[in-house]
């Protein structure tokens, strides 16, 4: 089945690549507002996707039938072959169209609004269904052919018995878009103005690349073959052999690889989803954001610049025992240069037991003489008598040194 695709381009670059295929687009919406189509990474059922298919009536190929509740009848008087229109005599010349229509089809005799979950039943079509006369598809099968354009679609392979899901997106190898095969119709509700356009997706056996994936893929029409021109052809407006024999598995060549598993959910939208999860553009994967982290650690290694000592700096490249000998030496010449400068006068610096006598003067003594100033050394202490063997403490510290 195909329960989610990729398309986030816009319909101008849609338009653009379908012609580059030779697939002529004669009308199309605009870029914005409310008839333009979505764009997303995750597209997801209920979406307004992109439709490319004949400008034909809303009734569809061929003359105008009086509608029954689940097929078509011609009217009396009409022309079974009436070519793009009712009329006969219009011209034969096939013009084609880009619409946004919403995925999930909702068949014209339907009078109400369906839930989601009917929509759901409908976003898909068997291709063996359709080789079956009746049923709800015999209408659009044989007037309503459409192309539905898309970048890629994504299946999700079962691992552990189920409990297990691992999202896959698949895409074409040459880059192209996507046409798969597609029905679609017009319902109007009762009491309600709007008409609805819906399209349904048709499915068939998986190729060979696929088969380990899913048993069922999208038809895949090649871009501006044969068989898409044939598929979309309003004079074409009965279901025939030929038609059925394009629901066929793909045979071209397909890029198949796992992705984040966040496009499971509805909602979700990011250009990484498309990105293989192993890829080194991926960077919502953690595993690459250490792969990094390490890379950038090597390769910082091996970009280290080697540093050359230049012979005219007075420097000589040596080994690593030569440079410790010549820093030993180097560190004895400093000592030997400290030993010489010993005898010199050192800096006048007082200790701190020094400058804490040299701050206290003796106390003045009792009586009527004049007290020391504090700030000026221009006060004599009082003279005491000298007594033999003593000398002054500052005199001791000068002499020590």
């Amino acid at each position: 089945m195909c329960g989610r695709y990729s398309l986030a381009l816009r319909l101008a670059q849609v338009r653009q690549m379908l012609q580059d295929d030779d697939m002529s687009v004669d009308d199309a919406p605009d870029d914005e507002g409310d008839s333009a189509p979505r764009q997303s990474y995750n597209f997801a059922p209920g979406y307004h996707g992109v439709v490319y298919r004949a400008d034909v009536p809303d009734w569809g190929a061929g003359p105008r039938s009086r509608r029954t509740n689940t097929s078509d009848e011609i009217d009396a008087g009409e022309h079974a072959e009436g070519g793009v229109g009712d009329d006969a005599s219009e011209p034969q010349s096939v013009k084609y169209k880009l619409q946004s229509m919403k995925w999930g089809l909702i068949p014209f005799w339907t009078k109400r609004n369906p839930d989601y979950g009917s929509m759901m039943k409908t976003i898909n079509c068997r291709d063996d269904s359709l080789a079956q006369s009746g049923g709800m598809w015999s209408s659009m099968k044989a007037r309503k052919r459409c192309v539905v354009v898309a970048q890629g679609f994504y299946e999700w392979l079962k691992k552990d018995g189920g409990r297990e899901k691992i999202p896959h997106f698949v895409k074409r190898k040459d880059g192209k878009l996507m046409c798969f095969a597609g029905l679609w119709d017009v319902v109007q509700y009762e009491n309600d103005e709007q008409k609805t356009y819906t399209y349904t997706i048709i499915t068939t056996d998986s190729n060979k690349q696929l088969s380990f994936l899913h048993d069922r893929m999208p038809v895949i029409l090649e871009n501006g073959s044969e068989n898409i021109r044939t598929w979309l052809d309003p004079k074409r407006h009965e279901w025939s052999k030929e038609l059925q024999a394009l629901l066929k598995p793909f045979d071209g060549e397909l890029d198949v690889y796992p992705v984040s598993k966040d496009v499971g959910k509805v909602g979700n939208n990011s250009p990484t989803f498309i990105i293989p999860i192993n890829s080194k553009e991926n960077k919502s994967n953690i595993a690459n954001f250490f792969a990094k982290g390490s890379a950038k650690q090597q390769n910082a290694k091996k970009e280290q610049p080697q540093l050359e000592v230049k012979k005219e700096e007075g420097f000589v490249a040596e080994d690593s025992a030569e440079i410790k000998k010549e820093n030993k030496a180097r560190a004895g010449v400093k000592r030997e240069a400290e030993d010489e400068t010993a005898d010199e006068e050192p800096p006048k610096k007082m200790s701190a037991t020094t400058s804490l006598m040299a701050s206290k003067s003796p106390s003045p003594r009792k009586g009527g003489r004049s007290k020391i100033s504090a700030t000026s050394n221009g006060t004599k202490s009082p003279s005491k008598a000298k007594q033999p063997g003593t000398q002054k403490i500052t005199k001791f510290f000068a002499n020590s040194s």
